[in-house]
């Protein structure tokens, strides 16, 4: 099915068009056509599946008939839980929306707000904001809501997590009533769909998590690996492959610096990106990784909803993800737009909880391999795909 059948118009088909994408991807055939409809919406997709385009064509849709009628006023809201995001969602708002008279901003902290401030003066359609900052925003009357139409909060679950819910329920609270409302989630766990009953009114559900959970077009395979010989295997294997570009994950600040050097040592130029770098550094280290200027990026977990590579084609978890669908978001980082990408997870002994888990979750096991002369002294063991962790064991037996 083209997007032409789904109630888009010709601007809006034309920029999809120049930006190669053929066909709508699931969750937009079916989010687009609802959200055209002016109906609430719950969808839970995964990172990957090309969710940001599913709500941001039908609001560019629903907003190119009219503009701004005030100064400092927005038609429609986007909440994200992190600034690559909101910069991410920005850049696809402008990119889909490139023939039409329409504006739009993303909002975010760590950097200087008067220039925010500035293009907010004339009105803006679409704001992509990040909770805190829209707050504060709003508190200095920089910006109003009288004029909201829709409102997207964007990643709800890790929102959640990052402990945005005090900042949301005020931004909820300051909105006019008769909006639309739509809410995207990975996962709607029990936190999620509390949120749902306050934020969003009779709302139509869509789910295509489960099945998008492991998709076929990125291959998977984890190394079982000592702890102590990571950062030589992945000098070896970079080296060894000649890889073009690799996205590698690792859970610490600290970590992720100290991988930096050690891959230093050994000829191998990468950056670190983390929360403890300023936001223009970390603004121009994506710049430069799209643009393959840095062909390796060593990102804690604050990067792994906000950094979107067209055409990357492959992510290496240094370290095992927890929970189990951080290992999902952390994948759909390659593989996007149904091209081919490749998931590569060192494991050693520590993790084998971690590893049984995520498969359970995949509900499958990863394939296993070793490299000659990593093999672990401390084997890990036989995967156990219906692993239970021990704190839902026992409240499975009280029950």
């Amino acid at each position: 099915m083209p997007f032409s059948k789904l109630g888009l118009s010709q601007p809006i088909t034309d920029a999809i068009q120049q930006l190669g994408y053929s066909k709508p991807t699931n969750i937009q055939t079916k989010a687009i056509p609802v959200i055209l409809q002016g109906q609430d919406l719950i969808a839970a997709a995964q990172t990957g599946t090309g969710k940001t385009a599913s709500f941001v064509l039908p609001i560019l849709e629903k907003l190119s008939q009219g503009e701004t009628q005030r100064k400092k006023r927005i038609r429609a809201l986007i909440l994200t839980p992190t600034r690559e995001l909101a910069i991410q969602v920005e850049e696809k708002v402008r990119q889909y929306g490139q023939h039409l008279k329409l504006t739009s901003l993303a909002m975010y902290g760590g950097v200087d707000e008067k220039a925010q401030k500035q293009a907010l003066i004339e009105g803006v359609d679409v704001l992509v904001a990040t909770p805190g900052r829209l707050l504060d925003m709003y508190a200095r009357r920089a910006v109003y809501f009288e004029e909201v139409e829709v409102l997207v909060l964007d990643e709800a679950d890790r929102m959640l997590d990052m402990g945005f819910i005090d900042d949301i329920n005020k931004i909820l609270d300051r909105l006019p009533t008769d909006i639309q409302n739509l809410l995207f989630s990975a996962t709607l766990s029990n936190k999620v769909r509390d949120l749902a009953k306050t934020a969003v009114h009779k709302p139509y559900e869509i789910s295509i998590a489960a099945n998008q959970a492991s998709k076929k077009n990125i291959e998977q395979w984890l190394i079982t690996v000592d702890k102590d010989m990571k950062s030589s295997l992945l000098a070896h294997l970079i080296k060894e492959n000649n890889w073009d570009q690799a996205l590698i994950f690792i859970e610490t600040k600290h970590g992720a610096a100290k991988l930096a050097q050690q891959l230093e040592k050994r000829g191998i130029a990468a950056e670190a990106f983390h929360s403890g770098r300023s936001q223009a550094i970390r603004s121009q280290l994506l710049e430069d990784f799209k643009a393959g200027k840095i062909q390796y990026m060593i990102a804690t977990g604050v990067g792994a909803r906000g950094i979107d590579i067209h055409g990357l084609t492959r992510v290496i978890n240094y370290d095992l993800p927890f929970p189990a669908d951080e290992y999902v978001h952390r994948i759909g980082r390659t593989g996007r737009a149904d091209a081919q990408g490749e998931a590569i997870s060192f494991v050693s002994k520590d993790n084998f909880k971690n590893l049984c888990m995520i498969e359970s979750r995949l509900g499958h096991l990863i394939e296993r391999r070793e490299v000659e002369g990593f093999a672990p002294r401390k084997p890990v063991p036989i995967s156990i795909l219906n692993y239970v962790p021990k704190s839902k064991r026992v409240q499975k037996d009280a029950e």
